[in-house]
């Protein structure tokens, strides 16, 4: 090595480097390299290196094998596995039973498959919340064989997966799969057979139990109601309203399904669904309605139990379904009830009725429609699996 190369090194004689800095004060800046940690953890760097000794393995004759292992040659031959602490399949409990008997193995959830979200009614869809399966009870319905499907075929109509796959449900190989499966409802009858035909203005589908709504000329928003706006379409005192906000976003007529006071902010639904309109405000249907209350604290034990057995109003006997304490700071609290009468400013009669006066009001879900993380003052287009879920919450 030359004069230069020794200077530059970072390892001579006095163990410093050219720049008289030790190699574990690490590098100019303030950096510590990996070599200046290195050096630092091994003693600065006078210590000569030593190799590691090789490791000696054992020697295996291929025509021996260990005990409980047959002799074999030496390209074929494997250690014995280490014995598992699981018990086999055939052990286990249930493990003999057929599927969907009491006792019988639940079968692992496939995680990961290509197309799994395709195979839901809209799983596909970007547009909108994803409420998941349909929360209400199945209908009751016969044998198969006690309607022919022959009935429901409709000779000048179109192939149910043609018009499954142009409303939006999934690709037609798939949704001509979710019909051999029985998954499809035909004007409440299961239909298997691919060659059915339907009349898409008059047929009524459903997809495990989701209504798919084939009118386009139907809308369905959801609005963010401010402080401040009447829930009406036009006000004769000029003070703002919902059509404020709507005539810019559609040119539909619409209205809106019942109404929240002008203190009262959240979710308003806007339709032109006369039909599913009736029955959300209609009290035979019991749709529920989530609110966040604030009132002043603290708020003793013992009110939310009130409010749950029923209080005498001036109209008559009310309650709520639920009563759940979501946050509590000083001189505030924050309550989320549910219930289901639409008697005018009936959460707040409740509360004045129990001595806690709501300082602010919020509705955040009507059914199974929420606002989410949705704006106020916004509206927004319910996506065809929230159209689904709202029109099975009432029967359609």
């Amino acid at each position: 090595m030359t004069q230069a190369g020794r200077q530059g090194s970072p390892r001579n004689g006095s163990g410093r480097n050219s720049s008289g800095r030790n190699p574990s004060q690490g590098a100019p800046g303030g950096f510590r390299g990996a070599a200046g940690k290195r050096n630092a953890g091994f003693g600065g760097g006078d210590r000569p290196h030593k190799a590691p000794k090789p490791r000696e393995e054992r020697f295996v004759d291929p025509d021996e094998a260990p005990a409980g292992q047959p002799a074999r040659g030496a390209s074929d031959w494997k250690p014995a596995a280490a014995p598992s602490s699981r018990k086999p399949a055939a052990r286990k409990p249930g493990a003999k039973k057929a599927p969907g008997t009491p006792g019988a193995l639940k079968p692992k959830p496939r995680t990961g498959k290509p197309g799994a979200a395709a195979s839901r009614a809209f799983g596909s869809e970007r547009f909108g919340q994803n409420l998941g399966p349909v929360r209400k009870p199945s209908r009751k319905r016969g044998p198969r064989g006690d309607v022919p499907q022959s009935e429901l075929h409709d000779a000048d109509g179109i192939r149910l997966q043609k018009v499954m796959a142009q409303a939006g449900v999934a690709s037609r190989r798939v949704c001509e799969e979710m019909i051999a499966e029985g998954r499809v409802e035909v004007d409440g009858q299961v239909v298997t057979e691919l060659g059915v035909r339907v009349d898409p203005k008059t047929a009524v589908i459903h997809v495990d139990g989701l209504r798919i709504q084939l009118d386009e000329n139907l809308v369905y928003m959801v609005f963010n109601k401010p402080k401040g706006v009447v829930s009406t379409m036009e006000d004769p005192d000029g003070r703002p309203c919902i059509s404020d906000f709507v005539r810019n976003n559609h040119g539909e007529r619409l209205f809106h399904v019942g109404r929240l006071d002008v203190a009262t902010e959240g979710l308003l639904l806007l339709t032109n669904d006369g039909e599913l309109a009736n029955r959300l405000t209609h009290p035979s249907y019991e749709v529920p309605k989530t609110y966040l209350v604030q009132v002043r604290g603290p708020f003793p034990q013992g009110i939310g139990a009130q409010l749950k057995e029923g209080v005498e109003l001036e109209d008559g006997f009310a309650s709520v379904d639920s009563f759940k304490l979501v946050d509590s700071t000083p001189g505030h609290v924050l309550i989320e009830v549910v219930l289901h009468s639409g008697k005018n400013r009936i959460v707040r009669r409740l509360f004045d009725a129990v001595g806690f006066p709501v300082l602010r009001l919020v509705r955040v879900k009507v059914g199974p429609i929420g606002l989410g993380d949705q704006r106020q003052g916004s509206i927004r287009n319910l996506g065809k699996q929230e159209v689904g879920h709202l029109l099975a919450s009432v029967g359609l």
